[in-house]
């Protein structure tokens, strides 16, 4: 029997910012850029753009990555218990053929036993679909409150810099080939939503 499906993924971060329509200059800078020259930059093509690294995003928001060692955590505890049950019913199952060989046991009682390890098998089955599903749920709920997080911090740290568009880059998977240094706000970003939630303030309020 196969155990909460390898196929579950856990707080996959894929996406979260969306990725829109870009536009970048030519001009090129490097090391700290402060914003008004970041502005100045940006505006030069008609459109003032930005991105994120999501990355680097993913490896310093310190709540999202309290989250994931928690649903990590969460997830080899179930595969446990899992282990522990499949285990005890390939033990009363061994230990049901050794009776029957031996023939220690009625009809009656083996029929019985063999309701019973049917019935274990089925109640195994069903824990492993239920703590399933509940992981999925609670990561997707997760995802979805992060995404809602997320685009209330950028719409109010956009009053002041007011670009048209906030990008999201990622070396694995992005269609952004290039990025300008000077556009990079992935620090605000990392900062603000490290100091609007932090890691074990749920468990604070519950």
């Amino acid at each position: 029997m196969k155990l909460l499906s390898t196929t579950l993924s856990i707080l996959a971060f894929a996406g979260v910012i969306i990725l829109f329509v870009f536009h970048f200059n030519e001009k090129k800078a490097s090391g700290n850029t402060s914003t008004a020259a970041l502005n100045t930059i940006a505006s030069n093509g008609g459109i003032k753009v930005a991105y994120v690294d999501v990355d680097s995003f993913e490896s310093n928001y310190l709540y999202l990555k309290s989250k994931r060692d928690e649903f990590n955590k969460r997830q080899l505890a179930m595969q446990t218990e899992l282990d522990r049950s499949a285990q005890q019913l390939q033990n009363d199952y061994a230990n049901f053929q050794e009776k029957a060989q031996k023939g220690s046991i009625t009809q009656s009682e083996g029929e019985a036993a063999q309701k019973k390890l049917l019935q274990m098998q089925q109640t195994l089955r069903l824990r492993e679909q239920s703590l399933t599903e509940q992981l999925v749920k609670e990561k997707d709920d997760f995802n979805e409150q992060l995404h809602k997080d997320l685009d209330s911090f950028l719409k109010d740290y956009n009053k002041d810099k007011g670009f048209d568009y906030i990008l999201s880059y990622s070396k694995i998977s992005s269609t952004i080939l290039y990025g300008n240094e000077a556009l990079n706000i992935t620090k605000d970003v990392i900062d603000g939503m490290n100091a609007i939630k932090k890691p074990g303030e749920e468990k604070k309020k519950k």
